[in-house]
């Protein structure tokens, strides 16, 4: 699996999500200037204070994304080998023990929560990082180890099949 095309989904999903933070920032922006009458405006100081948040927030997150984006370029993630320990810019496969289900994720520097589509539209990878639980947990294992994590205040148990 090619990972730089991972990479260059990712970084297209970040630059996505900071257009649409910026355009929500534009539009708080021109209803607090132009959504009310002044007087309108005098009456209800709070939700000219409320669109103005808004606004700082989604600047704020046009901003991380776009930070993340430029880091993420840079990143080149190299090819495993079958038995190495699990770094950040691994593809792992995980098998609940339990359940047998199976997820696969790209272990990446940013960008978690995110979906990215496998090769020819092949299949969906979860994007976690190293903080995140699941990252934590697998990082420096390998194929066969088994991980506890806890999810949505259940205990699971994963067995680690793939590594790339």
């Amino acid at each position: 699996m090619d990972k730089q095309e991972l990479v260059t989904q990712l970084v297209k999903q970040l630059e996505s999500s900071a257009r649409a933070a910026l355009s929500a920032r534009d539009a708080a922006a021109a209803e607090a200037r132009e959504g009310a009458t002044p007087d309108e405006k005098r009456e209800d100081a709070r939700a000219a204070h409320q669109l103005a948040s808004f606004g700082r927030a989604s600047q704020g997150r046009a901003k991380q994304a776009l930070a993340d984006a430029d880091a993420l370029a840079r990143f080149k993630p190299g090819r495993l080998e079958v038995h190495a320990k699990i770094v950040v810019g691994a593809i792992v496969e995980i098998e609940d023990a339990e359940s047998g289900e199976g997820r696969t994720f790209f272990l990446a520097p940013v960008g978690a929560g995110m979906t990215l589509t496998g090769p020819g539209g092949d299949g969906h990878l979860s994007v976690v990082t190293p903080l995140s639980p699941i990252g934590r947990a697998v990082l420096g294992k390998r194929t066969g180890e088994v991980v506890d994590v806890t999810v949505d205040g259940d205990l699971r148990e994963w067995q680690i099949t793939y590594v790339a």
